[in-house]
């Protein structure tokens, strides 16, 4: 299981680089600004602090010391979920 676990944070992790690097072209290329677009950074800040814990949490189960329960991990799994939500509606509703 852990094997498959590594296969997909290495697939996502390029895939997040790539996102991150049109996003910041498409900002600094058309100059959009606004109070939304900040909000949009901060959550999407917090998105990549999740993905380099969750990096963390794969190295744990690869040592063995996973001291978290399947209920804690289903709960951590919905949180990109929101944010993500929270995202876009930023983007789409631009409410300050």
């Amino acid at each position: 299981m852990q094997v498959m676990e590594s296969k997909i944070y290495r697939f996502i992790t390029p895939l997040g680089v790539l996102t991150l690097a049109t996003g910041l072209w498409l900002w600094l290329g058309y100059g959009i600004t606004g109070g939304w677009l900040m909000a949009k950074l901060v959550l999407v800040a917090i998105l990549i602090a999740y993905h380099l814990y969750c990096g963390k949490l794969l190295d744990d189960f690869k040592q063995g010391r996973n001291t978290h329960s399947h209920v804690w991990y289903r709960w951590f799994n919905e949180l990109p979920v929101l944010i993500l939500f929270a995202v876009v509606i930023l983007v789409v509703v631009k409410p300050f």
